[in-house]
């Protein structure tokens, strides 16, 4: 066993996982991870867009187009995979103020009231949003540009929905951590064994 010095205040080291919470994380971790290298794609596509333009004099719409899509790609799926590594941005000021119990309660009512009711509106309009887009065969009205804008369209609603699922799954631990409700499941540490 390895004993580990738990700050008090510090609520993410005091939550407990459970077992959606985990699968969920595991899950959306390993999106993040894959979709991270999408960075050295948009990376590579802006360094051939500037040396196509400043070194040949030509530029090309398509990769202005796919500088954007690539990047919101990745953005979208930061999001869910912010929340479920807890590198998003918080208020620490006053969060580094206040006791871990009190930081699980305004995280609890955060997401049920804040987050929750907002992904189920970008989710809700973006169905039609994109179906409308599937529908049309909407294009880049850009000449040159990319076809099938659907499909950016439709990285709104997966990402969205990747924040869902990251949401519920932090929703599960602090729910854990403040009414004992779903279980938690034992952490396990590097060994494999359980830690204390």
């Amino acid at each position: 066993m390895i004993a580990v010095a738990i700050d008090p205040k510090d609520l993410e080291k005091r939550l407990p996982q459970t077992r959606l919470s985990r699968r969920l994380d595991a899950w959306i971790s390993r999106i993040g991870d894959g979709i991270s290298w999408l960075w050295l794609v948009l990376l590579a596509t802006i360094v051939t867009n500037v040396v196509m333009r400043y070194v040949f004099g030509e530029g090309r719409i398509e990769f202005e187009e796919l500088q954007w899509h690539f990047y919101a790609i990745g953005f979208l799926a930061a999001l869910s995979y912010g929340v479920v590594r807890d590198e998003h941005v918080r208020v620490d000021f006053v969060r580094a103020r206040i006791s871990a119990r009190m930081q699980a309660w305004v995280e609890l009512y955060g997401i049920l009231l804040l987050l929750l009711p907002f992904i189920a509106l970008v989710l809700f309009y973006a169905v039609p949003f994109v179906a409308y887009s599937w529908e049309t065969g909407e294009v880049s009205p850009a000449p040159g540009g990319l076809a099938y804008r659907w499909f950016i369209k439709g990285a709104l609603f997966v990402g969205f929905a990747l924040l869902g699922l990251s949401a519920w799954s932090r929703l599960c631990r602090v729910s854990s951590f403040l009414f004992g409700s779903p279980a938690a499941v034992e952490a396990v540490d590097s060994d494999g064994d359980g830690a204390a």
